[in-house]
């Protein structure tokens, strides 16, 4: 992937602004003159992100308050920040959405727990205590959410879900697929055949996935196994998510801010793999 440089953020805020929609840019503008306009709240969003990996919002306003008066002297006050950021999280998910590599015929899947509490805390947890759920794994027990994702040979993201922590596999393989799909790949959790049956039908995409446990032989040709032994790049991407940049956090005080949190990272990992 690309390794950013300092001058690499003019490229990249006049990208972001050519990709908003444009009545957000030129709708009228009344009351009090914003400080940052959208373009620039996401580039700061993203820019802190990829160069800095800094994990909450708290920090990226620490920095700019610190380090980028010059390129952005009306900086407002954090909670005026924090507002800022919520309010162009809808924006961020739209630009993440048109930047999807959706028409990727081969993909790979899976799913990764993400966390909003330590276990022993679950009980006491309160911020996102309507959404979040307990799910295990090979790793054991966790208490959140669950990214499933699908991404391209080249590790972009094609589709993207996050759900409950409780939420099986097999049941978002629909949101992982459309009609471009015509191969994906997955681990055991991905080889259910109702399931694979139903988007057989629906787009014609096969499904390859290894032996489940309780199944002894399982035939496979050598462009299978090869697809199989791939598996590796999407746990890759998960990995760069949440050991790199800070994918899994306690930080955020309402269900809006792990939003918030969610969307900067997924949107500046798939930039950064775009312009890989």
């Amino acid at each position: 992937m690309l390794s950013l440089q300092s001058h690499h953020i003019a490229d990249l805020y006049v990208w972001v602004d050519d990709l908003l929609p444009k009545q957000e840019k030129d709708r009228s503008k009344g009351g009090r003159p914003l400080l940052l306009s959208e373009s620039e709240t996401i580039i700061i969003l993203v820019w802190n992100t990829l160069m800095l990996h800094q994990k909450n919002l708290k920090d990226i306003h620490r920095f700019m308050t610190t380090y980028l008066e010059k390129e952005f002297p009306k900086i407002p006050k954090y909670n005026a920040f924090l507002v800022r950021c919520h309010k162009i999280t809808p924006l961020m998910f739209g630009i993440l959405e048109i930047l999807l590599n959706r028409k990727s015929p081969i993909i790979f899947m899976d799913s990764t727990m993400v966390p909003v509490c330590k276990l022993k805390r679950a009980d006491s947890h309160k911020v996102a205590k309507k959404l979040a759920k307990f799910g295990k794994n090979h790793q054991g027990w966790h208490y959140g959410f669950k990214l499933h994702a699908s991404i391209s040979e080249n590790k972009t993201l094609t589709a993207i879900a996050l759900t409950p922590a409780n939420m099986h596999d097999a049941q978002m393989m629909p949101h992982l697929v459309n009609e471009h799909t015509k191969i994906g790949i997955g681990d055991s959790h991905y080889g259910a055949r109702v399931m694979g049956r139903y988007l057989w039908e629906k787009y014609g995409t096969v499904f390859i996935a290894p032996p489940h446990f309780t199944q002894k032989k399982k035939m496979a040709t050598s462009f299978q196994n090869k697809l199989l032994s791939d598996r590796s790049k999407i746990e890759a991407v998960f990995d760069i998510l949440k050991e790199h940049l800070h994918f899994v956090s306690t930080f955020p005080r309402s269900v809006f801010g792990y939003l918030v949190h969610y969307v900067r990272i997924l949107l500046g990992y798939q930039i950064m793999a775009l312009m890989g």
